[in-house]
């Protein structure tokens, strides 16, 4: 049984230009793997804490040399010596370690990178692909892209209010040509947005993030370059929002929506949502509404969730018990995993068994702080999530992942499953 001989981390810098940590780990037979770990802009409240250094004379007080100093002096001693096979054991130790219920001591930065750097060790030391190895032998699929490409919100300031709009190729065989009709849409809403005069700069995630009048018009023009790309709305290409209403809410619970110069309330933005869903292919939205407005979510499902797939984000935060209680009191159909919301594989891991378990989708989801980091491409196919997001097909860091799940349907050859529109059950049929 191999064991763990040596863990290594550093700063290193994100796709902001911010530091964030990267982990190395040497097994006793000369297994050897590299993680780093992703940063949200956009973050719920339930979230652990990733540990910056708050020296503003270094990176504006975002260092995390804190974190890196912890791995060196407290994670590695603990780890050196123990199989590095037993992830679930080498995470609880982890986070008993740090002692905190939200990872904050050590920093769920420090203790996440070891736990992803173990598992890519472990399965170099077997000899399998990361995904084969999460995956435990059970079922694998290539999961449908959910591509970010127009921007707004906190990833692109000036643009939209809502923060993420998403082409969705599920009526394709393969995942290949899924990306490609992905690709070439993401192009023609460029020169559709050129031939209009809007800007064709990008967002965090590489999405366009042109000022638009309304968020409907974001929509609008979502539609007109699916066409343009010469695809079929509704049948080859579909629609997913991403409003992020936790940005946008007020302290009383209302929403503002500065782009329509208006107020509403949950039950009115549930009204636009529900007139968007019958004027567009729209088959997911993600944080639909507040994290703390759990009555409206339920509320929401209730009136929505047998037309199109409603996805919780800060709602959960990829923690196990709001997962729990979201499906006990119904609050949504599908939810959004991040490992860095929750700070090890293991608990994410738990995460999407509970919602699959429950019969929710489950979106594999990168942050808008990335790296070239490819594990969450090899969790979405080695836990069958059927969607993942990771970005517009542009920039390095987004397409490491799109191209690692190329690489992982050149594998899997003839076993190469699509989840393709099955992964949205009855929804958008």
């Amino acid at each position: 049984m191999s064991t763990i001989s040596q863990v290594a981390a550093r700063e290193v810098l994100d796709s902001r230009g911010n530091p964030t940590v990267e982990v190395d780990v040497l097994l006793s037979d000369g297994a050897l793997s590299r993680a780093s770990v992703p940063s949200g802009a956009s973050t719920g409240t339930g979230e652990a804490v990733e540990l910056r250094d708050g020296d503003p004379s270094r990176f504006g007080g975002l260092g995390v040399l804190g974190a890196v100093e912890n791995i060196r002096r407290e994670v590695a001693p603990a780890v050196i010596g123990r199989p590095a096979t037993d992830q679930a054991a080498i995470d609880r130790l982890l986070i008993d370690l740090d002692g905190t219920p939200d990872k904050s001591r050590l920093g769920a930065n420090a203790l996440l990178g070891a736990s992803m750097a173990v598992a890519a060790a472990a399965a170099a030391s077997e000899g399998v692909p990361l995904y084969r190895y999460l995956a435990q032998g059970n079922v694998l699929s290539l999961p449908v892209p959910m591509l970010n490409v127009l921007n707004g919100g906190v990833h692109a300031e000036g643009s939209t209010d809502f923060q993420e709009f998403m082409i969705v190729p599920a009526g394709f065989d393969t995942f290949r040509q899924a990306l490609q009709a992905g690709a070439e849409v993401y192009h023609a809403l460029r020169r559709l947005l050129s031939e209009r005069g809007l800007g064709t700069t990008v967002g965090d995630e590489g999405g366009f993030a042109p000022s638009v009048s309304s968020n409907r018009e974001a929509s609008e023009l979502l539609l007109r370059a699916i066409e343009k790309a010469g695809y079929r709305p509704g049948e080859q290409c579909f629609m997913a929002l991403d409003p992020a209403a936790s940005e946008f809410v007020l302290e009383d619970g209302q929403y503002a929506l500065t782009r329509e110069q208006k107020t509403v309330s949950a039950q009115q933005l549930t009204d636009t949502y529900e007139e968007w869903v019958g004027d567009y292919p729209i088959v997911s939205i993600e944080d639909g509404l507040a994290e703390s407005d759990w009555p409206g979510w339920t509320a929401m499902t209730s009136r929505l969730g047998s037309r199109v797939q409603l996805v919780g984000d800060d709602l959960y935060a990829t923690n196990p018990e709001l997962i729990r209680r979201g499906i006990e009191q119904k609050a949504s159909n599908a939810v959004l995993v991040k490992l860095n919301q929750i700070g090890t594989v293991t608990e994410t891991l738990d995460a999407v068994r509970m919602a699959q378990g429950a019969g929710w989708g489950t979106v594999i989801s990168h942050r808008s702080g990335e790296t070239e980091d490819t594990t969450v491409a090899d969790l979405a196919v080695g836990t069958a999530a059927g969607q993942i997001k990771a970005g517009a097909p542009a920039r390095g860091e987004r397409t490491a992942k799109y191209n690692r799940l190329l690489r992982i349907e050149e594998e899997l050859g003839g076993g190469a499953v699509y989840a393709g529109r099955a992964a949205f059950g009855s929804i958008g049929r």
